[in-house]
């Protein structure tokens, strides 16, 4: 095995990463993820691996076979993401998201958008395992319904947010908490159970929060829905038939189908529904060098693979209704690969390694091992850019540590959840905060502080450390 390279030095990398990132972000603002991000992360694997060649921890061929292994590991969200921005955009164009919106903005009543958003999302978490999932299809809708009552998108997305990852948390469908409790060995049920602890009051403050925003809400913010939903009604063909696709779409993700199934199946749907309901709105993003079958089938591939602008009347519709498709998510795949390149250098020259036997040395009592893997978790997340391989990492580092104190496993599978599950969507370069950023069309850094649930959970499981005796905890 390869020596353990000193802390000082396995944490340069790291200090040079954060540097540029804030760097980069002081200087592109919102446009970071278009290159300036991707460029940051490799200047600090280069950095890695040359202290590694130089210290003789690595060569080349080391770093690789570390990188194909990432890279190999993120293969399938890679895909995923891909289906997710052609589920954006045909559901767009095919009226789907639009009727949501129209029918959703005379249901719900601005005061109680934001907790009703919140509980819709966690609703449809829990039923499908999947916070990816829920953003990307009943989130999209409520983003659309919360922007058009005059919300903040960073209050929508922190809403949905929070909701999805508590569902995405708890849902014995979650590939996550399947993935938590078996890495650690703690019976499924028992794991979801033992979260409860941490995660119901967790999730009631957060609810309170949204419910106390939404009531200073005044009339005012109402003012333009009769605008919206009639340049809704000019621009697409509204119907309560289009419902039908997101309820299929629901019970196909109840029926435990894989990810890229579903996505793939409803994406159809929404192409089928745009071919059906909007065949003037295909027309008009084919262009006019084709005519008939031929300009119905080019519109109906752009609405997947490309970019399209509807015109509306109203710019912040516009905006609004705007997709990207596939090609939209190559800047999100972009970042992934480079920051896999990264979590490779670092694995490879065990300096993660170094770091997190450090953290280790810092434990002394229960609330300090707690802490520490909270917040390694967290730094996992930061590090690795994955929340997979966060919580692996985290469970297998601390897994002797808890045995020999004497403490149940479900304690470290509950602690894993409550921070590296959920942290994940924080970090700007993370998988998830990538994906959710680039679906909801809201940077990480501005969605962050409204995402309450996910940042209270790791401080409610040290607290619950603190204020729980020993006894409690151990086996």
């Amino acid at each position: 095995m390869k020596r353990l390279p000193p802390l000082w030095l396995s944490c340069v990398p790291l200090v040079i990463l954060v540097a540029l990132v804030a760097l980069v972000v002081s200087i592109f603002g919102d446009e970071t993820l278009a290159g300036a991000s991707q460029m940051a992360l490799l200047v600090a694997t280069a950095f890695c691996v040359c202290i590694g060649i130089a210290s003789r921890l690595i060569c080349w061929n080391d770093f690789e076979r570390a990188i194909s292994d990432k890279v190999g590991g993120v293969s399938s969200a890679i895909i995923i993401l891909l289906l997710i921005g052609a589920l954006g955009g045909a559901w767009m164009v095919s009226g789907v998201v639009p009727t949501i919106i129209y029918y959703g903005m005379e249901m719900m009543s601005p005061k109680w958008f934001l907790v009703s958003a919140c509980l819709i999302s966690a609703l449809v978490s829990v039923l499908t395992g999947s916070s990816w999932t829920t953003v990307a299809t009943i989130g999209i809708a409520l983003m659309g319904i919360g922007k058009a009552l005059g919300f903040s998108e960073a209050w929508i997305a922190g809403a949905v947010i929070s909701g999805a990852y508590f569902g995405d948390k708890i849902s014995p469908m979650s590939d996550t908490t399947v993935l938590a409790s078996s890495t650690v060995g703690t019976p499924l049920f028992t794991h979801i159970r033992y979260m409860l602890y941490t995660t119901v009051p967790t999730f009631l403050i957060t609810l309170t929060i949204f419910t106390i925003v939404g009531l200073g809400q005044g009339e005012a913010v109402t003012s333009h829905v009769a605008t919206v939903q009639q340049a809704l009604q000019q621009t697409f063909f509204i119907s309560p038939w289009l419902i039908i696709v997101p309820v299929l779409t629901l019970i196909l993700i109840m029926t435990r189908l894989p990810s890229m199934v579903v996505l793939f199946l409803a994406t159809l749907l929404g192409v089928v529904a745009a071919v059906w309901c909007q065949t003037h709105l295909l027309d008009v993003i084919a262009g006019t060098d084709h005519e008939g079958l031929a300009q119905r089938i080019r519109g109906a591939f752009i609405i997947v693979y490309g970019s399209t602008d509807l015109d509306t009347g109203v710019p912040d519709l516009n905006a609004l209704v705007a997709t990207r498709g596939m090609a939209g998510m190559l800047n999100t795949i972009w970042i992934i690969l480079c920051a896999m390149a990264f979590g490779a250098a670092m694995t490879a020259t065990r300096m993660l390694d170094s770091i997190m036997q450090a953290l280790l040395r810092l434990v002394r009592g229960t609330v300090s091992l707690v802490a520490s893997t909270a917040f390694s978790g967290m730094f996992l997340n930061t590090i690795c850019a994955d929340q997979y391989l966060s919580i692996i990492l985290t469970a297998t580092m601390f897994s002797d540590t808890y045995k020999k104190n004497g403490f149940e496993s479900r304690l470290l599978s509950r602690t894993c959840e409550d921070s590296a599950t959920v942290t994940s969507v924080l970090i700007p370069w993370n998988t998830c905060g990538m994906t959710q950023a680039n679906v909801l069309g809201v940077s990480t850094l501005v969605y962050a502080p409204y995402c309450f649930f996910c940042y209270l959970s790791p401080i409610m499981t040290i607290l619950a450390a603190t204020l729980l005796p020993k006894k409690n905890l151990i086996r």
